[in-house]
């Protein structure tokens, strides 16, 4: 932790913020004792959104099932006759 005074804080800001860009806290003294402590702003990630496992719900919802081409056909009549 890198310490400035008051005094230094106001007339050297620029080497200040720079310890911040580089990730350093740095601790304000005022007539010699600690008075504050600067902290970087932790840089947020973005979080990604949990992956979706399609088979796993698949396999849930069909269990395994396998359709004969009748009735593939019987429900994508039926999925073309909702859209109109």
């Amino acid at each position: 932790m890198n310490t400035v005074t008051t005094a230094d804080l106001r007339n050297h800001f620029r080497r200040v913020s720079s310890w911040l860009d580089n990730g350093e806290s740095v601790e304000i003294l005022k007539r010699g004792k600690p008075y504050a402590t600067l902290l970087p702003i932790a840089k947020a990630t973005p979080a990604r959104p949990p992956r979706v496992d399609f088979a796993a719900q698949r396999q849930a919802i069909w269990k395994g099932r396998r359709f004969s081409g009748a009735e593939v056909a019987e429900m994508r009549a039926a999925e073309l006759e909702g859209e109109e």
